[in-house]
């Protein structure tokens, strides 16, 4: 049975009338777009000879590009290399640390054992940089030396005595030897009473205060330390003043306890005051505590000779320093203080280099640092204030003397202490010829003369020790 005819739907109806004509809108679109393209293909056309040019010039780089490209592979590598050698000295670098790590002790050991070695050497006398004993050559040239001018001291005068005449009557004071000198009583007396005890003194306040000087630099490790810098002589003149001013009838017995007890008080003072300025440069703040506190002293003193205007002219004689007022009793004395000051300060000459060293090596080796100063410091005091109650305030003998034996026979207090009382008791007499010859038939204080030769020396000092400060 054949089935119904479909009516077309409704769409197909609609779109089919109008198929036709739009065929023919869209070719006459297509034939407008034709020149269009044409006109493209003309522009291409055109831009092949530019491309066909830039084609060499491309294909000229291209060698030039593969050559970089060559040479940074060739970087990379080296690079990679570097790397891989670094790489590889990684692991000997950090086996070489712990082997450092361990080295350091054992070189500390090693600096520590260097030290005890210079200590014990210089306890020896057998140190490579400390000559420890006291050769021969050195104290017999000391000794010549001061026998020399002692000698010189009892000689120059205005009375004319002969050399020979000299040693006879001095060899004639030697018990079982009699030995006729030919002089009169005059000239007894003469070289007995007044140039004896003056050459004896002289000698003796030498000794003192060098010695003094050297154990105070010792103690303080300072080479500008002084009995005069640090108050020490300014004190003991305070104490002497006082004496002199309270009791004006005094024999002379309580002068040189007074000038003791002041000596210790200056330099106590300027120790305390040194070590509160702080602990930067110690010798320079030292020294200047030291002026402080002599300033200080001194300005007491000056108080002191107001208060009793009638003792100005023995206060002053005694101030400017001198010998020439010297005689037995004053010898007498002071003799003990002078005594035992210098055993004292001899016997520890070995102490004071293990102290040269360091505190902490000291200790190592079983020695009390606070208790080797102690002692140096009052009995160089005891030497500083006998020195000063008999002569006055005589400077830089301290200072002198010491740095002259230092430099010409070692720097072991062994041999600085010893030298440095035959120097000091021959410069001072040396000084004190100068005194009494430059003005002749006057006298200049003996103070003027020791500050005329320390105070250049003094200068020289400190630009040695700013020396060795920049090195």
């Amino acid at each position: 049975m054949r089935p119904p005819d479909r009516e077309p739907s409704p769409a197909v109806r609609e779109d089919a009338p109008g198929d036709v004509p739009a065929r023919p809108e869209r070719a006459e679109a297509r034939k407008q777009d034709v020149p269009q393209d044409t006109t493209d293909v003309l522009q291409d056309v055109k831009d092949v000879p530019g491309n066909a040019k830039d084609v060499p010039q491309n294909a000229e780089n291209v060698p030039q590009d593969a050559k970089d490209v060559s040479q940074g592979a060739q970087d990379v590598r080296g690079d990679a290399e570097d790397i891989r050698q670094d790489k590889s000295d990684v692991p000997q670098d950090a086996k070489d640390v712990p082997q450092d790590a361990e080295d350091v002790p054992k070189k500390a050991e090693d600096v520590s054992a260097r030290r005890r070695g210079d200590v014990l050497a210089a306890e020896r006398g057998a140190g490579p940089r400390v000559r420890g004993r006291l050769r021969p050559l050195p104290l017999v040239v000391a000794l010549v030396l001061l026998a020399a001018t002692l000698l010189a001291g009892l000689v120059v005068g205005a009375a004319g005595l002969p050399v020979g005449g000299i040693l006879a009557a001095l060899a004639d004071k030697v018990p079982f030897v009699h030995v006729d000198s030919g002089f009169s009583v005059v000239d007894e007396n003469v070289l007995f009473q007044l140039r004896v005890p003056r050459v004896l003194m002289a000698a003796l306040v030498g000794g003192m205060l060098s010695m003094a000087g050297a154990g105070y630099q010792g103690v303080f490790r300072n080479p500008l330390a002084d009995p005069y810098l640090l108050g020490a002589a300014a004190g003991a003149g305070v104490g002497a003043t006082l004496v002199i001013v309270v009791v004006p009838g005094d024999p002379g017995y309580g002068v040189p306890l007074a000038a003791f007890a002041g000596a210790l008080l200056g330099v106590a003072m300027a120790y305390a005051l040194g070590s509160a300025a702080g602990r930067g440069n110690r010798a320079a703040t030292l020294v200047l505590a030291g002026v402080a506190v002599s300033s200080f002293l001194s300005a007491v003193q000056t108080f002191m000779q107001q208060v009793k205007a009638e003792e100005l002219q023995r206060i002053y004689s005694w101030i400017l320093g001198g010998v020439g007022s010297a005689d037995w009793h004053q010898l007498a004395l002071v003799a003990p203080y002078s005594l035992v000051s210098t055993v004292v300060l001899l016997a520890h000459g070995r102490l004071l280099d293990v102290l040269s060293v360091g505190d902490e090596e000291a200790a190592s080796l079983g020695l009390s640092a606070a208790r080797v100063r102690l002692t140096v410091l009052v009995a160089a005091s005891l030497a500083t204030a006998t020195a000063v109650a008999v002569s006055g305030l005589i400077g830089f003998v301290g200072i002198v003397v010491p740095h002259a034996v230092r430099r010409l026979a070692g720097g072991s207090y062994r041999v600085v202490l010893p030298l440095s009382l035959l120097g000091g008791a021959a410069f001072l007499e040396l000084a004190d010829l100068v005194a009494r010859t430059v003005i002749a038939p006057g006298e200049l204080p003996l103070g003027v003369v020791t500050a005329f030769v320390g105070g250049p020396f003094f200068v020289a000092v400190l630009r040695a020790s700013r020396r060795q400060v920049e090195t």
